[in-house]
């Protein structure tokens, strides 16, 4: 269940715009209009189309313009300098971001980009595309109840102040607008502890706190250690102000994240990694105390230094430990990120290929699958209709596979094992109590 978020008015404060009267002088000076569309020169020399959506003064006295990519997913935005905007064009003139593209790779073999293949695409393909490609939907594409809740989304949050984001001895360049205090939320460059997730503007503040600081760990109770991997459970309720400003930070790499000021009715799990200096974090996810829609994880994030080294599947798979172990059957919150839902896909299809090929049978039911796995059965019909082993038939769904089909897929590169994977014996945790109507609303998925 959502709950409101609470902004304060600082918070608030961070998302308004250059006055008008400055965009004005910006427009004479250098010529570039608010609101249109230019041909941008970006970093790799690639050339997109994209709409200037504001301006601001760089601290060596020139301009910079915060340009988004038309067509292409929200993080890929970001602030460039004038000499990177090539033209301005109409509409008709422009290509679509994809073509005006500039490589040197090979050819691609992807049917939404190879000229020489001239049969059609599938939706199913289509939609992968869309995914690998962070292809993002048109209004039109939504219903309008979406369509009018994304558009307010987007005015919200449409420019991202902070650049990067100094954690650790890692400087990562942010990808979304995160609703810090205006003091805060308008630094190129934001600072923050690693342990005690403390946010600071000046790079002087930040050395002082890590010489200051004796925080070596996340608060709360450390429910998981193997090896040099840490996961610890923390109470919302217990540690507000710590599971605030990681919920901040979050921010700053999740498009479509509710910020919860009011953090109590949640716990987060920080997955960290250990060394002689401490637990450095590496992700979390955060779930309901009480879900009465069946949810396991509420949020879920891995900081972009660690991505692609199987620290989300972890944590994808610790969440349905978790649920195994209170005996109930869990999904993430919906609707899923793109890259979210490219992780749990790979995971469920990983899992459920696994206990098909440890049955030896080809007899399982959806419901048994449900209860091995602790995946929803819709999440799990989803995912066999990806990989067309499931049929509709009589009114309900039939897995049709046989041993050799399964072996097939489990050899094939998107379903190889994880290179993480949860090891059960070093979870020490027990489940908390639940309300009894709650409960019994998550067993119904099973049924």
């Amino acid at each position: 269940m959502k709950n409101p978020s609470i902004m304060s008015q600082n918070a608030a404060a961070a998302t308004v715009p250059i006055q008008p009267e400055k965009v004005e002088s910006i427009e004479n000076e250098d010529g570039i209009t608010i609101g249109e569309s230019y041909l941008v020169r970006r970093a790799d020399s690639s050339v997109c189309q994209a709409q200037v959506i504001q301006a601001r003064m760089s601290e060596l006295g020139y301009f910079e313009y915060y340009v988004h990519y038309v067509g292409l997913n929200r993080r890929l935005d970001q602030w460039v300098q004038r000499s990177q905007l090539l033209s301005s064009s109409s509409p008709e003139s422009l290509e679509s971001p994809q073509t005006l593209r500039v490589s040197t790779d090979a050819p691609s073999l992807d049917p939404m980009t190879d000229d020489s293949s001239d049969r059609k695409i599938t939706r199913n393909q289509k939609r992968r595309h869309d995914e690998i490609n962070h292809v993002q939907k048109t209004y039109a594409e939504m219903d309008p109840t979406t369509a009018a809740l994304e558009k307010e989304h987007e005015a919200i949050t449409k420019v991202k102040y902070i650049d990067t984001l100094r954690i650790g001895h890692f400087e990562i360049e942010t990808w979304y607008f995160s609703p810090y205090p205006e003091e805060y939320g308008k630094v190129k460059t934001l600072y923050l502890c690693e342990y005690c997730l403390k946010y600071m503007k000046l790079e002087k503040s930040f050395k002082n706190h890590q010489s200051n600081c004796t925080q070596r760990q996340p608060p709360g109770n450390e429910i998981y250690r193997k090896g040099t991997i840490s996961i610890f459970e923390i109470d919302g309720k217990d540690h507000k102000i710590y599971c605030q400003t990681l919920c901040l930070m979050a921010k700053l790499f999740l498009d479509h994240k509710t910020l919860y000021y009011d953090v109590e009715p949640f716990f987060f799990y920080v997955l960290c990694e250990i060394d002689k200096n401490g637990y450095h974090i590496v992700g979390y996810f955060s779930k309901e105390k009480e879900s009465p829609d069946g949810n396991n994880v509420a949020c879920i994030l891995i900081l972009p230094p660690y991505q692609r080294k199987g620290y989300g599947k972890l944590l994808i798979a610790f969440s349905y430990e978790l649920s195994r172990r209170e005996g109930i059957v869990g999904s993430p919150e919906k609707p899923l990120s793109d890259l979210g839902r490219l992780s749990y896909r790979s995971y469920w299809a990983y899992t459920l290929l696994e206990l098909m090929k440890e049955c030896r049978t080809t007899t399982q039911s959806i419901r048994e699958l449900s209860e091995l796995s602790g995946i929803t059965q819709d999440d799990i019909i989803y995912t066999l209709q990806s990989m067309k082993m499931v049929k509709y038939w009589k009114g309900q769904h039939i897995i049709c596979v046989t041993p050799k089909t399964v072996n097939d897929h489990l050899q094939l590169p998107q379903f190889k094992r994880p290179k993480l994977m949860v090891d059960p014996l070093y979870l020490r945790w027990t489940p908390p109590k639940r309300n009894s109507s709650v409960k019994a609303n998550k067993k119904m998925l099973s049924n």
